[in-house]
């Protein structure tokens, strides 16, 4: 299963993602999967270890708005 995100990049981020992309010869789809989990696994925070667990979140848990 999986869900839909809307995911608002800035220009300079967003041209980086395709960059990074095309040259791991992947869709940007797929690439920012990739580095999601990637960054999943890496969290060393997480509650027991348990990868399954989300990282409690910082702050308030809300995006800074301009």
């Amino acid at each position: 299963m999986t869900k839909q995100l809307n995911l608002r990049l800035p220009d300079d981020v967003h041209a980086q993602a395709v960059a990074a992309a095309a040259a791991d010869d992947r869709s940007l789809n797929s690439w920012l999967i990739a580095v999601v989990r990637r960054a999943a696994a890496e969290t060393p925070d997480r509650p027991g270890g348990d990868p399954a667990t989300l990282a409690p979140l910082r702050g308030t848990g809300h995006s800074p708005r301009p």
